[in-house]
Protein backbone atom coordinates (compact mmCIF):
# COMPACT_ATOMS: atom_id res chain seq x y z
CA UNK A 1 0.00 0.00 0.00
CA UNK A 2 2.90 2.03 1.07
CA UNK A 3 4.29 1.83 -2.87
CA UNK A 4 1.28 2.56 -4.84
CA UNK A 5 0.56 5.70 -2.74
CA UNK A 6 4.28 6.74 -3.50
CA UNK A 7 3.54 5.53 -7.46
CA UNK A 8 0.48 8.05 -7.00
CA UNK A 9 2.29 10.66 -5.38
CA UNK A 10 4.71 10.45 -8.38
CA UNK A 11 1.83 10.52 -10.75
CA UNK A 12 0.14 13.50 -9.61
CA UNK A 13 3.43 15.22 -8.83
CA UNK A 14 4.07 15.24 -12.86
CA UNK A 15 0.88 16.56 -13.55
CA UNK A 16 1.41 19.61 -11.25
CA UNK A 17 4.96 20.45 -12.27
CA UNK A 18 5.19 19.52 -15.67
CA UNK A 19 7.44 16.52 -16.72
CA UNK A 20 11.12 16.74 -17.70
CA UNK A 21 11.94 18.02 -21.72
CA UNK A 22 9.82 21.30 -21.76
CA UNK A 23 6.15 20.22 -21.97
CA UNK A 24 4.92 22.76 -19.59
CA UNK A 25 3.10 24.80 -21.28
CA UNK A 26 0.86 21.52 -22.21
CA UNK A 27 -0.10 20.78 -18.77
CA UNK A 28 -3.67 20.64 -17.71
CA UNK A 29 -4.42 23.25 -15.29
CA UNK A 30 -5.27 21.69 -12.01
CA UNK A 31 -8.48 22.36 -10.53
CA UNK A 32 -7.79 23.93 -7.46
CA UNK A 33 -5.25 26.35 -9.02
CA UNK A 34 -5.35 30.15 -8.25
CA UNK A 35 -3.15 33.41 -7.15
CA UNK A 36 -2.55 34.48 -4.51
CA UNK A 37 0.01 37.45 -3.69
CA UNK A 38 3.92 36.37 -3.53
CA UNK A 39 4.29 37.31 -0.14
CA UNK A 40 2.07 34.37 1.11
CA UNK A 41 4.69 32.04 0.42
CA UNK A 42 7.78 31.39 2.22
CA UNK A 43 10.51 29.03 1.58
CA UNK A 44 10.92 25.75 2.69
CA UNK A 45 13.84 25.24 5.40
CA UNK A 46 13.89 21.79 3.83
CA UNK A 47 14.27 22.09 0.15
CA UNK A 48 17.42 20.19 -0.54
CA UNK A 49 18.70 23.10 -3.08
CA UNK A 50 20.66 25.58 -1.37
CA UNK A 51 22.17 26.84 -4.48
CA UNK A 52 19.72 29.31 -6.92
CA UNK A 53 22.19 30.79 -9.53
CA UNK A 54 22.21 34.69 -10.03
CA UNK A 55 22.29 33.95 -13.39
CA UNK A 56 19.68 31.44 -13.87
CA UNK A 57 17.47 33.42 -12.20
CA UNK A 58 17.70 36.50 -14.25
CA UNK A 59 17.05 34.30 -17.40
CA UNK A 60 13.95 32.44 -15.37
CA UNK A 61 13.04 36.12 -14.76
CA UNK A 62 12.75 37.86 -18.52
CA UNK A 63 10.95 34.50 -19.31
CA UNK A 64 8.14 35.45 -16.55
CA UNK A 65 8.01 39.00 -17.54
CA UNK A 66 6.99 37.58 -21.28
CA UNK A 67 5.25 34.77 -20.69
CA UNK A 68 3.97 34.52 -16.82
CA UNK A 69 4.69 31.71 -14.31
CA UNK A 70 3.47 28.36 -16.87
CA UNK A 71 3.51 26.10 -14.06
CA UNK A 72 1.90 26.92 -10.69
CA UNK A 73 4.22 26.43 -7.36
CA UNK A 74 3.21 23.36 -5.68
CA UNK A 75 2.16 24.77 -1.80
CA UNK A 76 0.62 23.26 1.59
CA UNK A 77 -1.31 25.43 4.25
CA UNK A 78 0.61 26.67 6.82
CA UNK A 79 -0.62 25.43 10.41
CA UNK A 80 -2.56 27.99 12.19
CA UNK A 81 -1.53 30.61 9.55
CA UNK A 82 -4.04 31.89 7.80
CA UNK A 83 -3.12 33.12 3.92
CA UNK A 84 0.00 31.43 4.32
CA UNK A 85 2.04 28.46 2.68
CA UNK A 86 5.05 26.79 2.26
CA UNK A 87 6.65 25.86 -1.06
CA UNK A 88 7.10 22.24 -1.93
CA UNK A 89 7.63 22.71 -5.42
CA UNK A 90 8.64 25.86 -7.35
CA UNK A 91 10.84 27.85 -5.06
CA UNK A 92 12.99 29.21 -8.22
CA UNK A 93 10.03 30.15 -9.74
CA UNK A 94 8.60 31.96 -6.69
CA UNK A 95 12.65 33.59 -6.43
CA UNK A 96 12.66 34.60 -10.39
CA UNK A 97 8.96 35.98 -9.87
CA UNK A 98 9.84 38.30 -6.93
CA UNK A 99 13.00 39.49 -9.03
CA UNK A 100 10.14 40.24 -12.52
CA UNK A 101 8.50 42.14 -10.06
CA UNK A 102 5.13 40.22 -10.32
CA UNK A 103 2.49 40.90 -7.40
CA UNK A 104 0.73 37.57 -7.91
CA UNK A 105 2.02 33.80 -8.63
CA UNK A 106 -0.49 30.95 -9.61
CA UNK A 107 -0.35 28.41 -6.83
CA UNK A 108 -1.54 24.82 -6.25
CA UNK A 109 -2.09 24.15 -2.43
CA UNK A 110 -1.78 20.26 -1.43
CA UNK A 111 -2.38 18.35 1.77
CA UNK A 112 0.68 16.42 2.58
CA UNK A 113 3.00 14.64 5.13
CA UNK A 114 6.26 16.18 5.98
CA UNK A 115 7.75 12.88 4.28
CA UNK A 116 5.45 13.37 1.17
CA UNK A 117 6.45 17.07 1.22
CA UNK A 118 10.07 16.49 1.11
CA UNK A 119 9.61 13.30 -1.54
CA UNK A 120 8.19 15.45 -3.56
CA UNK A 121 11.12 18.69 -3.16
CA UNK A 122 13.77 16.26 -3.95
CA UNK A 123 11.91 14.18 -6.83
CA UNK A 124 11.34 17.64 -8.74
CA UNK A 125 14.92 19.02 -8.31
CA UNK A 126 16.45 15.59 -8.98
CA UNK A 127 14.44 14.89 -12.34
CA UNK A 128 15.22 18.08 -13.44
CA UNK A 129 18.97 17.39 -12.39
CA UNK A 130 18.42 20.99 -10.53
CA UNK A 131 21.12 19.63 -7.22
CA UNK A 132 24.20 19.93 -6.86
CA UNK A 133 25.84 15.95 -5.62
CA UNK A 134 26.03 17.03 -1.60
CA UNK A 135 22.28 18.45 -2.23
CA UNK A 136 21.04 15.40 -3.39
CA UNK A 137 22.96 13.31 -1.10
CA UNK A 138 21.47 15.47 2.01
CA UNK A 139 18.04 14.97 0.50
CA UNK A 140 18.16 11.00 0.63
CA UNK A 141 19.82 11.00 3.96
CA UNK A 142 17.16 13.02 5.21
CA UNK A 143 14.47 10.93 4.23
CA UNK A 144 16.31 7.68 5.69
CA UNK A 145 17.08 9.44 8.67
CA UNK A 146 14.37 11.14 9.60
CA UNK A 147 11.36 9.30 8.12
CA UNK A 148 13.08 5.72 8.31
CA UNK A 149 13.41 5.25 4.29
CA UNK A 150 15.37 2.49 3.45
CA UNK A 151 17.55 2.77 0.06
CA UNK A 152 15.09 0.78 -1.85
CA UNK A 153 12.49 2.87 -0.85
CA UNK A 154 13.94 6.14 -2.06
CA UNK A 155 15.34 4.85 -5.38
CA UNK A 156 11.85 3.94 -6.40
CA UNK A 157 10.46 7.06 -5.11
CA UNK A 158 13.22 8.97 -7.14
CA UNK A 159 13.52 6.51 -10.11
CA UNK A 160 17.47 6.29 -9.35
CA UNK A 161 19.01 2.63 -8.84
CA UNK A 162 19.86 1.71 -5.02
CA UNK A 163 23.25 1.16 -6.03
CA UNK A 164 23.43 4.97 -6.93
CA UNK A 165 20.97 6.26 -3.73
CA UNK A 166 23.28 4.43 -1.94
CA UNK A 167 26.77 5.32 -3.06
CA UNK A 168 25.34 9.37 -2.86
CA UNK A 169 24.47 9.25 0.43
CA UNK A 170 27.70 8.00 1.52
CA UNK A 171 28.78 11.02 0.93
CA UNK A 172 27.37 12.82 3.71
CA UNK A 173 30.21 11.30 6.08
CA UNK A 174 32.75 12.80 4.12
CA UNK A 175 34.77 15.40 6.15
CA UNK A 176 33.05 19.02 5.86
CA UNK A 177 35.63 20.77 4.07
CA UNK A 178 35.09 18.08 0.75
CA UNK A 179 31.46 18.42 1.20
CA UNK A 180 32.01 21.78 0.43
CA UNK A 181 34.02 22.00 -2.03
CA UNK A 182 31.47 19.53 -3.81
CA UNK A 183 28.93 22.15 -2.75
CA UNK A 184 30.79 24.90 -4.77
CA UNK A 185 30.74 23.00 -8.14
CA UNK A 186 34.87 22.37 -7.72
CA UNK A 187 34.41 18.44 -7.30
CA UNK A 188 31.68 16.77 -9.71
CA UNK A 189 29.93 13.47 -8.29
CA UNK A 190 31.96 11.54 -9.93
CA UNK A 191 34.74 12.94 -8.24
CA UNK A 192 32.93 13.10 -5.10
CA UNK A 193 31.90 8.89 -5.32
CA UNK A 194 35.93 8.09 -5.94
CA UNK A 195 36.69 10.22 -2.81
CA UNK A 196 34.30 7.62 -0.62
CA UNK A 197 36.77 4.85 1.36
CA UNK A 198 39.73 6.95 0.69
CA UNK A 199 42.12 7.11 3.77
CA UNK A 200 42.31 11.28 3.99
CA UNK A 201 39.45 12.48 1.08
CA UNK A 202 40.28 16.28 2.12
CA UNK A 203 44.32 15.63 0.87
CA UNK A 204 42.75 13.62 -2.00
CA UNK A 205 40.34 16.55 -2.76
CA UNK A 206 42.27 19.32 -2.75
CA UNK A 207 45.41 17.48 -5.07
CA UNK A 208 41.90 16.87 -7.82
CA UNK A 209 41.21 20.23 -7.52
CA UNK A 210 44.55 21.82 -7.83
CA UNK A 211 45.67 19.49 -10.35
CA UNK A 212 42.31 19.35 -12.40
CA UNK A 213 41.87 15.55 -12.31
CA UNK A 214 39.30 14.54 -14.31
CA UNK A 215 37.15 11.53 -13.18
CA UNK A 216 39.04 9.15 -14.23
CA UNK A 217 41.98 10.40 -13.28
CA UNK A 218 40.55 10.77 -9.98
CA UNK A 219 39.11 7.01 -9.71
CA UNK A 220 43.08 6.19 -10.49
CA UNK A 221 44.20 8.31 -7.59
CA UNK A 222 42.03 7.02 -5.45
CA UNK A 223 42.93 3.43 -5.69
CA UNK A 224 46.52 4.35 -5.23
CA UNK A 225 45.13 6.27 -1.79
CA UNK A 226 43.36 3.35 -0.68
CA UNK A 227 46.28 1.19 -1.11
CA UNK A 228 47.71 0.49 2.44
CA UNK A 229 50.71 2.06 2.47
CA UNK A 230 53.89 -1.19 3.00
CA UNK A 231 55.69 -0.40 5.97
CA UNK A 232 59.16 -1.40 6.09
CA UNK A 233 59.58 -4.73 7.88
CA UNK A 234 60.67 -4.58 11.27
CA UNK A 235 63.73 -7.02 12.17
CA UNK A 236 62.80 -9.52 13.83
CA UNK A 237 63.30 -8.84 17.74
CA UNK A 238 66.51 -10.87 18.71
CA UNK A 239 65.44 -13.79 20.97
CA UNK A 240 64.93 -12.55 24.34
CA UNK A 241 67.77 -13.23 26.22
CA UNK A 242 67.71 -15.98 28.69
CA UNK A 243 69.08 -16.06 32.29
CA UNK A 244 71.66 -18.18 32.28
CA UNK A 245 73.56 -19.51 35.04
CA UNK A 246 76.80 -18.96 36.49
CA UNK A 247 78.72 -21.60 35.17
CA UNK A 248 76.44 -21.37 31.77
CA UNK A 249 78.42 -17.76 31.36
CA UNK A 250 81.96 -19.24 32.72
CA UNK A 251 81.86 -22.08 29.82
CA UNK A 252 81.02 -19.42 27.08
CA UNK A 253 83.87 -16.78 28.51
CA UNK A 254 86.30 -20.23 28.45
CA UNK A 255 85.29 -21.33 24.73
CA UNK A 256 85.47 -17.92 23.83
CA UNK A 257 88.86 -16.95 25.15
CA UNK A 258 89.82 -19.83 22.97
CA UNK A 259 88.69 -19.24 20.11
CA UNK A 260 88.82 -15.60 20.41
CA UNK A 261 85.27 -15.24 18.96
CA UNK A 262 81.91 -14.52 20.81
CA UNK A 263 80.58 -17.78 21.29
CA UNK A 264 76.87 -18.64 23.06
CA UNK A 265 75.96 -21.62 24.56
CA UNK A 266 72.10 -22.38 25.13
CA UNK A 267 71.10 -25.62 27.34
CA UNK A 268 67.82 -27.69 25.89
CA UNK A 269 66.26 -30.39 27.13
CA UNK A 270 68.11 -32.87 26.83
CA UNK A 271 71.20 -31.07 24.88
CA UNK A 272 71.59 -27.84 23.32
CA UNK A 273 73.51 -25.53 20.51
CA UNK A 274 76.93 -23.44 20.43
CA UNK A 275 76.91 -20.84 18.54
CA UNK A 276 80.23 -19.50 17.21
CA UNK A 277 79.84 -15.42 15.60
CA UNK A 278 82.44 -14.72 13.22
CA UNK A 279 82.87 -11.96 10.90
CA UNK A 280 85.10 -12.82 7.89
CA UNK A 281 85.88 -16.36 6.01
CA UNK A 282 89.56 -16.16 7.84
CA UNK A 283 88.02 -16.41 11.31
CA UNK A 284 85.83 -19.29 9.98
CA UNK A 285 88.51 -21.26 8.42
CA UNK A 286 90.65 -21.10 11.62
CA UNK A 287 87.50 -22.59 13.91
CA UNK A 288 87.60 -25.38 11.53
CA UNK A 289 91.22 -25.74 11.32
CA UNK A 290 91.20 -26.26 14.74
CA UNK A 291 88.50 -28.20 15.34
CA UNK A 292 90.32 -30.49 12.66
CA UNK A 293 92.99 -30.56 14.34
CA UNK A 294 91.47 -31.08 18.31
Amino acid sequence: MADEARSRLGRGLASLIGDVGGEAAHVERPRNQRKVPIEFLKANPRNPRRSFADTELGELADSIKQRGVIQPIVVRAIKGVQDRYEIIAGERRWRASQLAGLHEVPIVPVEVSDSDALEIMIIENVQREDLNAMEEAQGYHALADEFKRSPEEIAKIVGKSRSHVANMMRLTKLPNEVQALIAKGDLSAGHARALIGVPDPLAAAKRIVAEGLNVRQAEALAHEEGVPERKPQKPRAAAAKVSKDADTLALEKRVSDALGLTVTVSHRDPGGTVQISYRNLEQLDEVVRRLEGG
